[in-house]
This record gives structure tokens, C-alpha cells and sequence, in this order.
């Protein structure tokens, strides 16, 4: 479309800049336009007074001294403006009384002829007063409501004879009367008159200053569809009469039109100008021509912003644009030469014959291919034959290996699945095939050159994987997150591609087989974007691809979590999740085949840790050689990387819980493959439990902790390896030890001094057994190993738990008893389940006969029966100190009663045998029996720790241990109260017989008969506990 402009860009640069020295140069025929602005200039009294300025005017007036047309202007600025705007207000009151009428008039009375003649025929100022009139009558009657878009007809702005002249008095009347006619109010009059265009280009170029508010008034006022009103298309062509005026505006024009959401032709207008100068251009800017290539690249980075964007209102915005212009005749569409130049951007990019694109092109290429897909998937714009021809050449061609040919190739077959459509015919079908034989060759040199990052293999597999699984949800995903869009696909449409895919290239033993040997990604995160072998094996395992084609998948899953760091990357929980499933549960009916993956081993694990200082310390062996058979640098894989060690965790807690929950269907399969001829060599196949050894070695709580404190970085996994945790082992999970560690935490971070004393095992040790002579020596390096970090503690572990037993005298300071309380604490946070052991050890109460040898208790026999820990040294019971720490265990091994009991029956499920229970239900009726003798005996206990016995009569005081023993010994039962309700009924029925013993004065043969009666009901408790451990299996 060709546009006259009225002014040359060079023109109104100059008069914008007040260049007089350039205005000199021009011709009469330049300066015409401006000749209100400069008069005014020249005769009116300026602000600024300087020499500067004095010598600018003087050449103003030279210029204007040879003009004719300057006598008439400035017999237009002699006239009573005054006396003008106050008609001009009549006029505009009476035009709001008659609703636009114009059979009255103030400012045009007594009009015998046309307005054009009376025009022509007036002197200055009366041709003032008609065009002001008219003006007025337009402006009244353009705010009416009107069905169509409202044009004025009028002879004085529709003849082309009188339009200097009307453009002449315009801008005068405006300038000298700012109030009566704002700019931006005029400029939308002119939009309802012929010629209105062109007449606003010569008002803004008289005051060149306004022309941002001028356009930005035009553009938030327009029509959200600008091609489908006559009111648009006006509204159009005055913008970019305006921007090709003065061209360094249409950006920002554009940049408004796309903020309101309002003109989308004009923006594709205003772009295809910028990148590609019209004829109608009398000039080019000379700052420009250097900036060509910027240029070309606009459109393409323009558009593609509109529909990528992040606003959602301009994408459906300029989408419903699309879809309304492709409707059109081409010629009255801006959409079709937008097509026409997108057509000619790749005609340049293609690559010739040989089909090697160049490495200069392959970024243009891509955001051409990822701009089409947007205008096809999201606008729903309908490609022409010749457009997918050359969008087929240009997807197959080859780029050289680099990372921006990755992100080409990925893109072009995204494209291809998106769009499958592109491909029509069987000549375009054997290009594809050949195209993607040609990149499966050509992996290995793209994968070197891709920096490490997600390279095109991993997209390929996980394609073929999805395609294998008829998985068109998860293709239509991968694609769209590829694309970086969300695009509709039919999946009706992808029958041939996933011919291609599952049959001529890529079979799924050949997927399976291919994946173990991808590597893995080292230091695998989060920050990691894109598609990594890590997604292949993940898909593969829940389709349970390698089972069925008997790949051994172990050694790469246990590679990749020692690689992994954080921020935890999402996908590492579930697949542990899908490998866990793949080993526990038994294959499907109609896959009846060897379940080949195997579980991690108990080495492996503890390679994972084996570096770890906790795990040196904790274990009191030396370092683990690396496990046998395990694959060049496996070993060396396992760092101290507590990313690595809480997947690890994950995984065993998974396990466990897969396997206790699956028990009933893995016996089930077990049994029918017994009576299987064919599945014979799977009836011996058991899934085994990790030992509880291995688990005394790991530190767990410690782990947990530093999920805790980092869940940002390990979001997914800390949820749920703490539920795991809460089902499995309780007794990690205490509320009050984590409040009593964080509480000691804070402690030592308020107290922790950069100087200490030298402290080693031997020297504490021997400090500890001189305690009642020099408790001094003992107390200070008590309180510096208070202050240390619970992992520095570690060493001292055998020394602090070793010399409990010998602290209980009543010569040893209570100051030294409190600091290897805290000290127990701090290690408690770190070796909880080893820490539990050894205290009970080094406390239980030594046999009479010190000849017959002692074994120590192991961790399962104090879950089994928690009682343990309260056969200690009598000693104990009025050494609060270290009470605390018994009625800590105590806790702790309770609930790990608790859960061991409905583990065991979990992992134990009723079979067809002569003499068992009947059902599920009795045997958690003996199980909660059995938890309710357990606590029930434990509080009895408690409550006879409590009672004086001969040597607390003989202490003094009101302050004594025993008071402080009752208190710890109450506030534990209040614990246990709150807990369970029905242990406060059934302790007060055990107890009751006492408070009748102490409160009546009863005889001596019926007292004799009340403790008769309360041994054996003590008896009948113990009775039914032992009943109920021989029952479910828990006792020899």
C-alpha cells in the first residue's frame, strides 16, 4: 500500500530537533508543511532569550522571507483568538443541546453559498471561524453512538484543492487554542473525515513534540481487530502515516499496539515496514543501513513473541487475529504479505542441493521451524502447499554437530509429530525415513559437541519408548514441553510416524538394550533442563521393558544415583519408585517371564556410605574394600554425596514397605509357580529383607535431619521418606528428641568457641575413671566436647556410653552427669540405633555370678522385648541424668515394638496350616494385647520406682533425687497417657490395690491376701504376653 506522506523523514527531524542549519538546505516545496509552525516561531515572543536563539530566528526569518504563502499566515495569527474561543465554547454548548445538529451555528452564521466556496471567498479570520465550526461538528457527532463506523462528509476536508490551506489554518487554530482542541481529540476527528490521515501527519508535524501522545491516544482507542472495521483500517493507515514519518516512533507503536491488545494488523504492519522499506519511502534513515540484518531479524523474533509469549491475553490476542485474516482475500490482508516474507525467509535458508545446512543458518532455521509450529498449533493458521513443501526440505536438511544443531534436530521432529500433516506424500515419507536414519548415525558426534547437556538421543529413546507403550498423552507432553508451547495434536494423525518409530527403526529390544549403554549424567540436578537418559529409564521400568527383554537395568540406576546432586532432580524419586516395583512385584499374567531386576546389594549400599565420616566413625571397623565384580570406577562413584546417600535411604525404606505390603501376592505367585512346569526355576526366587545390621550402620536420623533443614533442595523426597520413615521406624521420629536436638542445636550455636582444648578418647577415658578425685579435669573436657558438632563426637562414643555405669556413684558431680547427658543427646541425633544398643548394654544390671559369661543384647532383642531396658543397675532409677536417657529408650524402643509386631505380621500372612489363627483379626487382637501388657507393665514399673525404699529414708532434705526421679517418672506417664487413654484406666485398676492397702487400716491376714491376689494378677499380665509373643512367632 502506498501512502503520499506529507513530510519527508529528513524534514521532520529537523524541525523536531530545531535544526535550523539543516532547514536552510531544503527546498520550498520541503518546508512548506511546517510553515505555521515556523511563523509562530518567528513572530511569537519566545522563553528564550539567549544569543543562541536570537541567531536560530534570524535564519527562520530569512527562509520565510521569499514565501508568499507567510503574508497569509500571519494574517491568520493577527486575528482575536480571544474573542474566537469564547464563540467556539457557544458553539460547542448549542452542539450539545441539538445532538450534533448543524442547522444553527454561531461561528458560521449566514453561509449563502457552500462551505468550500465561503471558504475560499472568506478573509483569514472568518475561514478560522467555518473550519473551527466544522471541526466542532465533527467532534460532537463522532462521540454519538453509531451501528458503522462514522464518516463525515464535509466539503471543506473532502477537496483536495483547499487542503493546504485548511491544513494551514488547522494547525494555527490548534496550536493557538490548546484548551478547546487537545491534540489527542483532534486526531481521532480526524479518522471520521476524508483525508483525515494526511491532514493529522501535517498537524503533528507542526508540533512534533506530541507525537508520542498522539499515537498512544490512536492505538488505545482502537479496535481489537483492526482488518474487520472501516474504523480499523483508517485508524491504520493514519499510524502508519505517522511512523513512516518518522520512523525511530513505529517501534514504540508497536509496542503499544501490542500492550493494549489492540490493532494486530498494525503491529504486522509496522514490522513488515521495519524489516523490509516500502517504495513509498523518499529516504532511507543513515543511521539504519548498518542495522539491516537486526532488522530482518525482527520479524521472525517479533511474531514468535506474540504467540510464545508469557501473556496470555496477547496470544489469544493475535491468534484469533490469524484466524480471521487467513479468511480474506490476500490483498486486503497484512497476514499475506507476513506469509510472503516468512516464505522468502526460508527460501534463503534452505540449504542447496546437497542438504547440508549451513552452520550460520541453523539458529534461523530454528526459530523459523519453532515460529510455524506457533502460527499452526496455536493460531490454527492453515499452511499452504507450498509452505509445508519448503518447511519438509528444511526439517530434513543436516546441520553440523553443534549445540544449536541438537536444538535443530529436536525441533524438526517435534515439528513432524506436531504437525503431520507436513508429510503428504510417499516421496516427503522416504525423506523422513532417510532424515532420521541419517541423525541415528550421526548421534555419537552430535552427543560430543553438545556440552554435556540433554542431547537428541535421549529425546529419540523416550519417543520410541512412548510410541512402544501407545502412550500418545506422554508424546503429546514430550512434544509440546520440546516445542516450548502447548499445541493440540490429534493423535489419529500419528499412525505413521509410530510405524516408523516402533517397526523400521526403532524395536523395543533394541530400545531396552541401548538404554543401559547411554551413560549416565554426571552430577545430575534439577538445573539440568531438557530430556536425559534418566527419563528413558524411567519410562522403560514402568512399561517393564527390561523385564520383558531380560536387560539388566541395576548397575546403571545405581550409577546415576551416585551422580546425582542437588537441587535434586524430579525424576530420581520415581524412578527408584518404578525400580523398586520392578523388583518386588511379580509380573503380570501375560508376561509370566524371570523378573531380572535384581535389588541393589547390602555392598553396594555400603559403598554409598563408605566415605562418609559418620559411617567411619559409627562402625569401628576400617573402610570397606569395593565389592567384587563391580564395573571399572563403579566403586569409586560412591562418594560422600548425601544427595546419593538419601536416595539410597529412600530406596531401602522403599523396599521394605513394597515388599511387607506385596507379601500376601509375592507368596501367591511363589506358590503357583511351584505347581508350573515351565516356571520351575523361578520357586526358589525369594525376596530377601535387608538385614537389620545394615541399618544399624546407616546413619538414618542424621540424613533426615539434613533433608530437613535443606527441603528446598530436596523437594519430592523429603514427603515421602518421612512417611516411610513415621511407618517403619517410629522410633526415629520422636517428637520431643527432635524439639530436645534442636534446642541443643541452637545451644551450641550460641556457644561454639574457635579455641578448645585438646581433647582424645584415651585422655577422657582416663579423666572419667579419676572423676571422684578430679572431677575438674573431666568437667572441662566435657564441656568442650558439649560444644563441638554431634558428627565430631563420634570417636568418643564407646568412652561417653562405657563410663555411664561408673558416673552413677553418688560422689560424682551433678555437673558431669548433665554434660554426658548432653553429649548422649548430640549423639543421639547421629547414631541413634547403635547409640540405643550400646547404652543398654553398658547399663543392664551385671549377674550375681561374675564367671558366667554375659552376651550382649542385639537390636532385635530389645524390640522384641523393650522391657530390657529397664533391667539396668538399680542406680539408675535416682540418677536423674541418666534416667532421662532410659526413659528416652524407653520411648524408642516401645514404638519400635510397635512397629516390629505389625511388620512381623505383614511380613508373615496366614497360610492354609492345621492349628493357626483363623483369621487377621484375632491376631491384631493379640498384638494390641501384647503393645497393652508391654506398656502396661512398663508403667508399673515405673510406678515402683517411685516408691521409697530403706536408703531414701535416710536422705535429708526435700530437694533429693527421688523427688526429681518422681517428677521424670510422671511426666513420662502423662506422655503415655495422652497417647493412649486406655492406659490411664487400666494402670489405675493395677494400682488400686495399693491406695486400699495404704488407706484402711487392714489386718494382717487380709493384707497378706490383697498382695496374694496382686502377684497373680502380675502373673496373668505376664502370662498373656508371653501368650501372645509365642502366638505370632516373636519368641523361641
Amino acid at each position: 500500500m502506498k501512502f503520499n506522506v506529507p513530510v519527508s523523514i529528513r524534514a521532520f527531524r529537523a524541525i523536531q530537533n530545531i535544526d535550523t542549519e539543516e532547514l536552510r538546505t531544503f527546498q520550498e516545496s520541503e518546508i512548506r508543511p511546517f510553515l505555521p509552525c515556523l511563523v509562530r516561531m518567528s513572530l511569537c515572543a519566545p522563553l528564550d532569550r539567549s544569543d543562541e536563539w536570537a541567531k536560530q530566528k534570524s535564519i527562520i526569518l530569512q527562509m520565510l522571507s521569499g514565501i508568499e504563502v507567510v503574508n497569509t499566515l500571519v494574517t491568520l495569527l493577527s486575528i482575536d483568538f480571544h474573542a474566537l474561543d469564547q464563540d467556539a465554547r457557544k458553539e460547542q454548548q448549542l452542539r450539545q443541546k441539538l445532538s450534533g445538529n448543524k442547522s444553527e451555528s454561531i461561528l458560521a452564521q449566514s453561509c449563502p453559498h457552500s462551505l468550500a466556496l465561503e471558504f475560499e471567498r472568506s478573509d483569514p479570520s472568518r475561514r478560522m471561524r467555518l473550519l473551527l465550526s466544522e471541526l466542532l461538528l465533527v467532534i460532537s457527532q463522532m462521540k454519538e453512538p453509531h451501528a458503522e463506523f462514522y464518516v463525515k462528509p464535509s466539503e471543506l476536508f473532502d477537496s483536495e484543492v483547499y487542503l493546504q490551506d485548511v491544513a494551514d489554518v488547522l494547525c494555527i487554530t490548534q496550536a493557538e487554542l490548546p484548551s478547546l482542541l487537545p491534540l489527542p481529540e483532534v486526531a481521532e476527528a480526524m479518522l471520521h473525515v476524508r483525508n483525515g490521515p494526511w491532514l493529522l501527519c501535517r498537524l503533528v508535524a507542526n508540533a512534533p513534540d506530541s507525537f508520542d501522545e498522539v499515537c498512544e491516544a490512536l492505538v488505545s482507542n482502537g479496535e481489537k481487530q483492526d482488518e474487520e472495521t472501516a474504523g480499523g483500517v483508517v485508524r491504520t493507515t493514519a499510524l502508519r502515516m505517522l511512523s513512516q514519518m518518522n520512523p525511530r516512533g513505529a517501534l514504540n507503536i508497536r509496542s503499544s499496539a501490542v500492550e493494549h491488545c489492540r490493532l494486530p494488523g498494525l503491529a504486522i504492519a509496522l514490522t513488515l515496514d521495519h524489516y523490509k522499506r516500502p517504495q513509498g519511502f523518499e529516504e532511507q534513515e543513515p543511521d539504519e543501513e548498518a542495522e539491516g540484518e537486526n532488522e530482518r531479524s525482527d520479524l521472525v523474533s517479533f511474531v514468535s513473541g506474540l504467540l510464545l509469549g508469557n501473556d496470555v491475553n496477547v496470544r489469544s490476542w493475535f491468534a484469533q487475529y490469524v484466524r480471521g485474516a487467513q479468511k480474506k482475500k490476500e490483498s486486503s490482508s497484512h497476514l499475506h504479505a507476513l506469509r510472503e516474507e516468512l516464505t522468502m525467509e526460508l527460501l534463503n535458508v534452505i540449504p542447496p542441493t546437497n542438504g547440508v545446512l549451513p552452520p550460520h543458518h541453523v539458529v534461523q532455521a530454528s526459530c523459523l521451524l519453532k515460529l510455524y509450529c506457533a502460527l499452526r498449533g496455536i493460531a490454527g493458521i492453515k499452511l499452504s502447499e507450498e509452505e509445508m513443501r519448503l518447511l519438509v526440505q528444511l526439517i530434513t536438511s543436516r546441520p553440523p554437530p553443534s549445540p544449536a544443531g541438537v536444538r535443530f534436530l529436536s525441533l524438526g521432529l517435534c515439528m513432524l509429530i506436531a504437525c503431520p500433516s507436513l508429510i503428504s506424500n510417499s516421496e516427503e515419507d522416504k525423506m523422513m525415513v532417510q532424515w532420521i536414519r541419517w541423525f541415528l548415525g550421526e548421534i555419537s558426534s552430535f552427543e560430543s559437541t553438545g556440552g554435556g547437556e540433554a542431547n537428541f538421543g535421549e529425546l529419540l529413546l523416550l519417543l520410541a519408548i512412548h510410541f512402544h507403550g501407545n502412550q500418545t498423552n506422554q508424546i503429546i507432553d514430550l512434544v509440546c514441553s520440546t516445542l516450548g508451547m502447548k499445541i493440540a495434536v490429534r493423535t489419529s494423525a500419528l499412525g505413521r510416524i509410530k510405524t516408523i518409530f516402533t517397526q523400521e527403526i526403532f524395536a523395543e529390544h533394541v530400545v531396552t538394550a541401548h538404554a543401559v549403554q547411554v551413560p549416565v549424567t554426571p552430577n545430575l540436578n534439577a538445573g539440568i533442563a531438557g530430556y536425559l537418559p534418566v527419563h528413558c529409564a524411567h519410562q522403560l521400568l514402568k512399561s517393564r521393558a527390561f523385564t520383558k527383554h531380560k536387560v539388566p537395568i541395576k548397575d546403571w540406576i545405581y550409577r546415576q544415583v551416585c551422580n546425582s546432586s542437588t537441587p535434586l532432580h524430579p525424576v530420581l524419586p520415581s524412578l527408584i519408585q518404578v525400580y523398586v516395583s520392578s523388583i518386588v512385584l511379580p509380573p503380570t499374567k501375560g508376561d509370566q517371564k524371570v523378573i531380572t531386576n535384581e535389588p541393589i546389594t547390602e555392598q553396594e549400599i555400603l559403598d554409598v556410605f563408605r566415605h562418609s565420616e559418620l559411617m567411619q566413625h559409627s562402625s569401628g571397623c576400617p573402610e570397606q574394600p569395593a565389592r567384587d565384580g563391580a564395573s571399572p570406577n563403579q566403586a569409586d562413584l560412591a562418594v560422600s554425596n548425601t544427595t546419593a546417600q538419601l536416595l539410597m535411604l529412600y530406596y531401602i525404606l522403599l523396599f521394605e514397605d513394597c515388599r511387607l505390603t506385596n507379601m500376601k501376592s509375592l507368596i501367591a505367585a511363589n506358590r503357583c509357580a511351584r505347581h508350573s512346569v515351565s516356571l520351575q526355576h523361578v520357586q526358589n526366587r525369594q525376596i530377601q529383607p535387608y538385614s537389620g545390621q545394615l541399618l544399624l550402620q546407616l546413619p538414618i536420623k542424621y540424613l533426615i535431619q539434613q533433608a530437613q533443614k535443606q527441603q528446598q533442595l530436596y523437594a519430592g523426597l523429603f514427603a515421602p521418606l518421612l512417611k516411610l520413615l513415621v511407618t517403619h521406624y517410629p522410633h526415629l521420629c520422636q517428637v520431643q528428641d527432635w524439639m530436645t536436638e534442636e534446642g541443643d542445636m541452637a545451644y551450641l550455636d550460641a556457644r561454639l568457641s574457635a579455641t578448645s582444648l585438646h581433647c582424645t578418647v584415651a585422655k577422657l577415658g582416663e579423666h572419667l575413671a579419676d572423676i571422684q578425685s578430679q572431677p575438674w579435669r573431666a568437667i572441662l573436657l566435657l564441656e568442650q566436647l558439649g560444644m563441638r558438632p554431634p558428627s565430631h563426637l563420634l570417636p568418643f562414643t564407646e568412652c561417653i556410653v562405657g563410663s555411664m555405669l561408673t558416673l552413677l556413684d553418688h560422689e560424682v558431680p551433678r555437673q558431669a552427669l548433665n554434660l554426658i547427658q548432653r553429649i548422649w543427646v548430640k549423639l543421639n541425633s547421629v547414631i541413634p540405633l547403635k547409640l540405643g544398643v550400646m547404652t543398654v548394654n553398658g547399663l543392664r544390671l551385671k549377674p550375681r555370678d561374675r564367671l558366667q559369661p554375659i552376651l550382649p543384647y542385639t537390636q532385635n532383642d530389645i524390640v522384641v522385648d523393650p522391657l530390657i531396658v529397664l533391667r539396668c543397675d538399680q542406680r539408675v532409677f535416682r540418677c536423674p541424668p541418666i534416667l532421662e536417657v532410659i526413659l528416652q529408650l524407653l520411648t524408642s524402643f516401645l514404638a519400635a515394638s510397635r512397629a516390629h509386631l505389625s511388620k512381623h505380621i505383614q511380613a508373615n500372612p496366614l497360610s492354609e496350616k492345621p492349628g493357626q489363627i483363623s483369621g487377621d483379626g484375632e491376631r491384631e487382637e493379640l498384638k494390641h494385647a501384647l503393645i497393652a501388657a508391654q506398656e502396661s507393665a512398663t508403667a508399673q514399673i515405673l510406678l515402683e520406682i517411685c516408691l521409697t525404699t530403706q536408703e531414701d529414708q535416710h536422705v535429708a532434705g526435700l530437694l533429693s533425687s527421688l523427688q526429681e526421679v518422681r517428677c521424670l517418672v510422671c511426666s513420662h506417664l502423662h506422655q503415655c497417657f495422652i497417647a493412649d487413654p486406655y492406659l490411664a484406666k487400666l494402670v489405675h485398676f493395677q494400682v488400686s490395690f495399693y491406695i486400699l492397702l495404704n488407706c484402711f487400716s487392714l489386718s494382717y491376714k487380709l493384707r497378706i491376701l490383697v498382695e496374694e491376689l496382686l502377684r497373680l494378677y502380675l502373673f496373668l499380665i505376664y502370662s498373656v504376653y508371653l501368650f501372645a509373643l509365642l502366638r505370632l512367632g516373636l519368641s523361641e
